[in-house]
C-alpha cells in the first residue's frame, strides 16, 4: 500500500513527438494531466532536440518535482532510445534522444515508439485497463500501433515490433512515406484521407470539401475531409466511407494475426469519434478470417483522447523514475525492464 502511494504521488513527464507537433503533459501516477504544452516538432537533429528540452524546461517550471521524462517518438526506436528511422520527422535518424535529452534536462529519460507508450498509457489508464490482449492503433500523419500480449509490450528482438502501417495491402498502390508502395499507412493514415480528399476535389467529386479548403484541390486535408463529413456533406461521408474500408482492410488482417481482446484507436483522427469508427466496425467482420465462429473485437476510441501518447510516455517515465531509485549508479537506457508490467 505505501508503494502504491509513493507511485501515484510521483510525477512525471510524458512528450508524445510526432510528424506535425510535440505533446507533452505531466502527469501523476494516476495518469492524471497536472500541466500540458505543445508545439512543432521542428525538422532536424538539432531542431528536434531542442523542442523537447523546451517542452521539459517549460512543463518543469510549471509543476516542480519532476522524476523523469518519457518520450514517445513515431518512428523505429531501439533498446537505447536511439531513432532509427522516423520516416515523418525530417533529419532525426541516429539521434540519441535517451542520452542527449538527460544531458540537456539533467533528469532520467526513457524512450520507445510512440504508439507503444500510447499503448501502455490505455492499458493502464484508459480505455483498457483489466485487459490483457490489446492492439492500440494511432492514425495521424502515418499509422502507428502499439501490441500487448499477455499483459505485456511486445517489442521484438531489437525494439521495432509492431510498426503495423507497414505491411504492403497492395504492391501497386500509392507510395508511403518510407518509400515502398500501397503500405497500409498508405491507405488509411490522416495523411491518407487528405490524398484521397485532393484526388476527388480534382475530379469535381467533393465540393463541400473542395469549398472548405477554398476552391483549391491542392489545399485538402484530412482535416477538411473530416469537416465536411461532421457536417453531414454527402461527398465527405462518402470519403470517410471510403477510408473506413481501407482502415477495416488492415485492421481485419491484424486481428487474423493476434487474435486482440479490444482494438484501441488513437490519434488525431479519433476526434472523429463514432462517426468514423461506427464505419470501421460495420466494415471489420467482412475483413477479419470465420467471423461467424470467433468473436469479433470491439473497437473503441481511446480514452485518454489524443494526450494517449503523451501520458503513456509519462507512465514509461515512472518505470524509468522507478528503475533509477532501484539503481542509482546505473546507466540504463533500455525499455525492456521498465514496460513489462503495464
Amino acid at each position: 500500500m505505501a508503494r502504491a502511494r509513493q507511485v501515484e504521488g510521483l510525477r512525471t513527464i510524458g512528450v508524445d513527438l510526432g510528424g506535425t507537433k510535440l505533446l507533452g503533459v505531466v502527469a501523476d501516477g494516476a495518469g492524471v494531466v497536472l500541466a500540458e504544452t505543445r508545439r512543432p516538432s521542428g525538422e532536424g537533429a538539432e531542431s528536434v532536440l531542442a523542442g523537447l528540452a523546451g517542452v521539459v524546461d517549460e512543463l518543469v517550471t510549471s509543476v516542480p518535482a519532476v522524476a523523469a521524462v518519457g518520450v514517445g517518438v513515431a518512428g523505429m526506436v531501439d533498446y537505447e532510445g536511439v531513432v532509427r528511422y522516423a520516416p515523418n520527422i525530417a533529419g532525426i535518424e541516429g539521434l540519441a534522444v535517451g542520452t542527449r535529452l538527460e544531458k540537456a534536462c539533467r533528469l532520467p529519460v526513457a524512450v520507445d515508439n510512440d504508439a507503444n507508450v500510447a499503448a501502455l498509457g490505455e492499458v493502464l489508464h484508459g480505455a483498457a485497463r483489466g485487459c490483457r490482449e490489446v492492439l492500440v492503433l494511432t492514425f495521424g500523419t502515418g499509422i502507428g500501433g502499439g501490441v500487448v500480449t499477455g499483459g505485456r509490450l511486445l517489442r521484438g528482438g531489437h525494439g521495432y515490433a509492431a510498426e503495423i502501417g507497414h505491411f504492403t495491402v497492395d504492391p501497386d498502390g500509392p507510395p508511403c512515406a518510407c518509400g515502398a508502395r500501397g503500405h497500409w499507412e498508405s491507405f488509411a493514415s490522416g495523411t491518407a484521407l487528405g490524398r484521397m480528399g485532393r484526388e476527388w476535389a480534382a475530379r469535381g467529386e467533393a465540393p463541400g470539401v473542395l469549398a472548405r479548403a477554398g476552391g483549391d484541390p491542392a489545399a485538402v486535408t484530412g482535416h477538411e475531409v473530416g469537416e465536411s463529413a461532421v457536417a453531414g456533406e454527402a461527398d465527405g461521408l462518402a470519403l470517410l466511407d471510403s477510408y473506413a474500408r481501407w482502415v477495416a482492410v488492415g485492421l481485419g488482417g491484424l486481428v487474423n494475426i493476434f487474435d486482440p481482446e479490444l482494438v484501441v484507436v488513437s490519434g488525431g483522427l479519433v476526434t472523429l469519434g463514432d462517426l468514423l469508427l461506427d464505419r470501421v466496425r460495420a466494415e471489420l467482420p467482412a475483413c477479419v478470417e470465420a467471423p461467424g465462429h470467433r468473436v469479433v473485437p470491439p473497437v473503441v476510441a481511446a480514452a485518454l483522447g489524443s494526450r494517449a501518447g503523451a501520458i503513456g510516455a509519462a507512465a514509461l517515465a515512472r518505470r524509468r523514475a522507478e528503475a533509477v531509485a532501484e539503481a542509482p549508479d546505473a546507466r540504463e537506457h533500455t525499455l525492456a525492464r521498465e514496460t513489462e508490467r503495464p
